[in-house]
């Protein structure tokens, strides 16, 4: 499977410890350059920063053709990015969590899902305690909807 990721669902998933998700739902993932820069920069957190620097085997760093087009320039250089990346790979799936850069990518006819829609389908599989990692999330900044997470924790009480 395709995957092109924007830095939000990489960046929560070190931070909550369950970036081997990535890999055990869709094998290889490829990010941008612009992507590979938000997880370097000086403001990203030290433990995401730190990983990026050794990427494991699984994470490819594409260079973008990127092409000017006018309905990304309200996108911010990473969701450009991932988009045009998405297009020039024929992407199977973008993994991306900005509302504005998810309604594009659909837009654009990508398949799309976040960092919520990563965790319901690894909790569905078995492969995460959700409790424990909802629990985890909520003490990062990722926001998100209080409703979202007790929907996502209800729908899998009983797995």
């Amino acid at each position: 499977m395709k995957t092109v990721s924007n830095s939000s669902p990489i960046c929560y998933l070190r931070l909550i410890d369950q970036i081997d998700l990535l890999p055990a739902l869709f094998g290889e993932i490829v990010i941008p350059e612009a992507v590979f820069r938000e997880l370097s920069d000086k403001g990203a957190p030290q433990i995401v920063r730190e990983w990026i620097e050794q990427p494991p085997a699984w994470l490819r760093i594409e260079k973008t053709a990127l092409y000017p087009v006018q309905f990304l320039e309200s996108l911010h250089a990473g969701e450009q990015e991932v988009i045009a990346l998405a297009g020039q790979i024929d992407a199977d799936l973008v993994l991306i969590d900005e509302k504005a850069a998810r309604r594009t990518a659909k837009e654009c006819g990508f398949n799309v899902t976040g960092l919520i829609g990563v965790l319901d389908e690894a909790a569905t599989r078995s492969m995460v305690d959700v409790t424990v990692v909802v629990e985890r999330l909520s003490k990062t900044s990722f926001r998100v909807s209080p409703q979202l997470l007790k929907m996502l924790v209800d729908k899998h009480r009983f797995h």
